[in-house]
């Protein structure tokens, strides 16, 4: 089964899709937009990703799911399912093809601190940046199962990283 887009290399354009992007949603949150984060691979000079821009949508509180969902659905997005706890998720898909993720979470909620540092190690570190791709290249070729199958695959070396220095 395949994954939700192929993996490429890097593009100097994913961080402009990404300001475009946050432009166009940041007012569906309101008084309770805290930040807008580009996350994921695409937020990581040289590093080849999925083609799917993450945006981690920081609140002060979540607003009514309804009002919400009902704006995000007319800038072209699904909501899946919750990722955690708090950790609200939307997907917009164009052709079939995966184009953007985002991931709305409130101050202080255990996921922004996650994504963020991993992002930030990432764009540091060339070493852990090139196991990493080349652990994303792996798993795209050996991927059967799909998009979790390659998210449950990923973890252990993303867990490994976080939890380096601890």
């Amino acid at each position: 089964m395949a994954l939700t887009s192929k993996i490429a290399t890097y593009s100097s354009n994913w961080p402009v899709m990404f300001a475009a992007e946050r432009d166009k949603i940041a007012f569906i949150f309101g008084n309770q937009l805290i930040a807008i984060h580009h996350v994921g691979s695409t937020a990581v000079p040289e590093l080849a990703a999925k083609p799917e821009i993450d945006l981690l949508v920081e609140v002060s509180t979540h607003a009514s799911d309804t009002d919400v969902n009902a704006l995000m659905c007319a800038c072209g997005y699904v909501r899946g399912t919750d990722l955690s706890e708090g950790h609200h998720f939307y997907r917009k898909d164009v052709n079939g093809i995966r184009t953007h993720k985002v991931h709305v979470c409130e101050t202080g909620h255990k996921d922004i601190a996650r994504m963020l540092a991993f992002r930030n190690i990432l764009r540091q570190d060339a070493k852990i940046r090139a196991l990493y791709q080349a652990l994303k290249f792996k798993l795209e070729l050996e991927n059967t199962v799909g998009i979790k199958e390659y998210l449950a695959l990923k973890e252990p070396f993303i867990e490994a990283i976080l939890n380096k220095d601890k």
